[in-house]
């Protein structure tokens, strides 16, 4: 919902009808992602007794396979009609762009040769659930995506990126167990703590630079109203700490507390893209 919010912002212009079939594109694509996972992790055996995170619904027994598939399915198949009806009346060029996405949520676990496992899940959870997401909704708002709308959709994948990190640093053990290779497993424990920090550094350091860019030409850059984003900064400071120390279910704390982040982040950057647009106006 975040890069959903931030995008409308950025966009100027609000047409509620297409913001609440944006919003059913954006939590559709997520809980089909998150389904989709659950599925095919727990048919592959890449979810056992001994993951550390939340227990998930085919590996644990509770769901049928198929039962887990189907709800996939659903959740899939309601972005699709929501997305359908904003390229009717927008473009048809975002049916084979929304269709690609359907095919990443997929493939992401799935098919013959998961994506996940080749370390390539960051890139896409960026440009989907960040630049995509953000971008993809100022467009259908206004029928034209801003350099506001370009620059916010940095630090809103960068920050959706922190979350699928977190997530994998702490399934390292397990996803190397089970013939995983994602990014994490592939740089190790140091290092993935690491590229955590830098994303969340570089998320607050993308509006900085997009202001200054701004200041220098307003056409191309964000004004100094998307600074407010930076008012989010104490909320990284604890999950900074923990993801250096942190093991096991303490790195749960991390993830949440990304996600929160990323809420109270878009919160405000959404807040000072709209003053900013009204004071334009």
């Amino acid at each position: 919902m975040s890069p959903v919010v931030v995008g409308t912002a950025a966009a100027g212009h609000t047409v509620p009808w297409r913001f609440v079939a944006a919003l059913l594109v954006g939590v559709g694509l997520q809980v089909g992602a998150n389904y989709a996972n659950d599925y095919h992790d727990g048919v592959r055996g890449v979810d056992t007794h001994e993951r550390l995170g939340p227990p998930r619904l085919t590996s644990s027994g509770t769901a049928e396979p198929r039962d887990v598939a189907a709800a996939a399915f659903g959740a899939i198949g309601i972005a699709g009609v929501a997305g359908l009806a904003l390229a009717m009346a927008t473009s048809r060029w975002l049916i084979p762009i929304g269709a690609l996405a359907m095919g990443a949520l997929w493939l992401y676990s799935g098919g013959p040769r998961p994506y996940a496992g080749l370390g390539l899940g960051e890139l896409s959870v960026f440009l989907f659930f960040g630049v995509m997401a953000t971008a993809g909704t100022a467009y259908v708002q206004a029928e034209r995506v801003s350099a506001a709308a370009w620059w916010a959709s940095v630090p809103m994948g960068l920050l959706a990126v922190a979350i699928l990190v977190a997530n994998n640093l702490r399934d390292i053990p397990t996803d190397e167990a089970g013939g995983k290779r994602t990014l994490a497993v592939r740089l190790g424990d140091r290092r993935t703590r690491l590229l955590y920090r830098l994303l969340i550094v570089a998320t607050f350091t993308a509006i900085g630079v997009g202001v200054l860019v701004g200041l220098a030409n307003g056409r191309v850059g964000l004004t100094e109203w998307a600074l407010f984003a930076l008012v989010a900064w104490p909320l990284a400071i604890k999950p900074m700490e923990a993801v250096g120390k942190a093991v096991g279910r303490e790195l749960i704390p991390v993830l949440v507390g990304t996600a929160l982040l990323q809420v109270s982040f878009a919160g405000l950057l959404a807040l000072g893209l709209w003053i900013a647009g009204v004071t334009a106006s």
